[in-house]
C-alpha cells in the first residue's frame, strides 16, 4: 500500500520522536491560546475541561496521518472534518477557514522550530517537503486559500502572526488551566520551553521571559538522548497520567 508520507521523509523522523512532537505540541499550546477563533475550542468544554489532553490528540492526530497508509491517512483527515462539521452544526456557525489554516500553519512551523531546536538546521528543501505534507491535509480538508508553496506561506505566516493573535480572557483562563493541570513546577518548564520555540510575536504577546532558562540544559537533554536516558527526563517532567499517551508517540523510538 502507498504512504501518505514517503517512509525517507523528513516529516517521519520529526514525528517519529516523542521529544520533537512535544516541542510542536508547546508551540501549539502557546498559538492555541491566543487565536482568534480560540471560542470554538471553549464551545464544546472539552478544552477547558482537559487543555493538556485536547491538545495531545491534535498532534497525535496529526502523527497518526503522517505515518498512515494513503487511503488510512485520508479516512483521519475526514474524520477530522467529519467532527468539525457537527460542532458547526451544533453551534449554528461556520468555523472559518482562517482558524483550520492557522492550525495547519502551527504545525509546519513547530514542525521545523522543534526539529531545529534538538537536531540541526533544516534545508530549503526539507521544508519545502514539510510545508507539501500539510498542503495536502489541507487540500484534502477542502481549506481555501492555501498557500501554493513553501515561500508563499512563509509570507502568509509572517502575515497571520501580525493579525491573527490576540491576548484575550480565553488566553488567561487557558493559561491557568495549563497550570492546574501541570503544577507550578512543570507549568514554568512549559513557559520557559515555549520561550525557546516560539516567535517573537508570540512571546511579546504572552510577555513570555526574554531569556529562556532553558538554553543552558539543551545540552544536557541532547546527551539524556544520546545515552537513552530522556525517557526518565520525560517521566520527571511531564505528569503521570499522560505517561501512556507520551509513549504512544515514540513511533521511531531507538532508530
Amino acid at each position: 500500500m502507498e504512504e501518505f508520507v514517503t517512509k525517507d521523509s523528513i516529516v517521519k523522523k520529526i514525528w517519529g520522536r516523542s521529544d520533537t512532537v512535544l516541542l510542536i505540541f508547546a508551540g501549539a499550546s502557546a498559538e492555541f491560546a491566543l487565536n482568534k477563533a480560540v471560542d470554538w475550542l471553549y464551545f464544546t468544554g472539552r478544552l477547558p475541561a482537559d487543555p493538556i489532553g485536547r491538545l495531545f490528540s491534535t498532534v497525535r492526530y496529526a502523527q497518526e496521518i503522517v505515518f498512515a497508509e494513503y487511503d488510512a491517512a485520508h479516512a483521519a483527515i475526514d474524520k477530522i472534518t467529519a467532527i468539525h462539521k457537527g460542532v458547526e452544526a451544533s453551534r449554528g456557525a461556520r468555523i472559518p477557514d482562517t482558524a483550520y489554516l492557522d492550525v495547519l500553519f502551527m504545525l509546519i512551523d513547530y514542525s521545523i522550530r522543534a526539529f531545529e531546536l534538538l537536531e540541526r538546521k533544516l534545508s530549503e528543501e526539507e521544508k519545502a517537503r514539510i510545508f507539501g505534507v500539510f498542503h495536502l491535509v489541507g487540500s484534502r480538508m477542502g481549506l481555501r486559500e492555501l498557500p501554493d508553496n513553501y515561500h508563499e506561506w512563509e509570507l502568509r505566516r509572517s502575515e497571520y502572526l501580525e493579525t491573527n493573535l490576540v491576548c484575550s480572557a480565553f488566553t488567561k483562563d487557558l493559561y491557568q488551566r495549563y497550570q492546574e493541570s501541570l503544577g507550578s513546577f512543570r507549568y514554568h518548564i512549559l513557559i520557559h520551553t515555549q520561550t525557546l520555540l516560539v516567535p517573537a510575536k508570540v512571546r511579546q504577546l504572552l510577555s513570555l521571559p526574554s531569556a529562556a532558562l532553558l538554553y543552558p540544559i539543551l545540552p544536557i537533554y541532547k546527551g539524556a538522548r544520546f545515552l537513552r536516558a530522556d525517557r526518565l527526563v520525560k517521566a520527571i517532567l511531564l505528569p503521570s497520567k499522560y505517561k501512556a499517551q507520551i509513549a504512544g508517540l515514540d513511533i521511531l523510538s531507538g532508530q
